[in-house]
């Protein structure tokens, strides 16, 4: 069956020696794998790894059957050129980190327009703006919303917040819950615009200790998520 879709990278593998196996987020299928052959191969390739750079944005026409693992492209185009996101270097150290993260979010064979949607237009906006270096923090507790596990936010009066179980308690109830200055922190990217930043700049260790703290919460709500390997990279960029 041959379907149109929409469709955003989020992660390519070599295989072999001339092809590419990419993970797909498409807007009619959810997540799909595809077999790319013959891309690094200049004479028998159609398909170039310049399209497969993390999260651009395809629009591809698939040969897609039920039950199999790895799917073909027939046509793809670029959906929508990017301006910086992969030219400037700390939009394509986010790119990469939050590619890695999608792959580990991302499960479902099937379709979720909401979600599709929240990343397309997050990931417009990143491109269009000039900085934002609380982009990532923000669309991660944005992705948390899509994905089952947002935070609660009634009760704010109360002086811990949580992490294990998402939401403020009048009492510290474990080891994940956090308060003071740490939950003023956690709490920044919460009802901020995508295309503002927060007028009081953090210094590198509250920026660190934030990520950290959002990635212990992913950690505490989906089952296998594990610390991106491009941290380290996305760390040295912004700190």
């Amino acid at each position: 069956m041959i379907i149109s879709t929409k469709a955003i990278v989020i992660s390519k593998i070599k295989y072999r020696d001339n092809d590419l196996i990419v993970k797909c987020y498409t807007a009619s299928k959810g997540i799909l794998s595809f077999l790319i052959k013959g891309t690094f191969s200049s004479k028998k390739g159609k398909l170039k790894p310049a399209y497969f750079q993390p999260l651009t944005m395809l629009d591809m026409e698939i040969d897609f059957k039920e039950n199999r693992e790895l799917h073909y492209i027939k046509v793809v185009r670029i959906n929508y050129n990017y301006d910086s996101l992969h030219t400037e270097i700390y939009k394509s150290a986010v790119a990469i980190f939050l590619s890695e993260v999608l792959v580990m979010v991302l499960k479902e064979e099937e379709p979720n327009q909401d979600l599709f949607l929240f990343i397309e237009t997050a990931l417009l906006m990143f491109d269009s703006i000039d900085s934002n270096p609380f982009f990532h923090y923000q669309f991660l507790m944005r992705l948390t919303r899509y994905i089952g596990f947002s935070p609660d936010l009634s009760n704010p009066n109360y002086p811990f917040f949580n992490l294990q179980s998402g939401c403020y308690e009048s009492f510290s109830s474990g080891n994940y819950c956090i308060s003071g200055d740490k939950l003023k922190l956690f709490m920044t990217t919460l009802g901020m615009e995508f295309d503002k930043s927060k007028g009081e700049l953090l210094n590198s260790s509250q920026k660190q200790q934030l990520l950290e703290m959002i990635l212990l919460y992913y950690k505490l709500h989906l089952q296998g998520f594990k610390l991106p390997k491009s941290i380290v990279i996305l760390n040295q960029v912004f700190n």
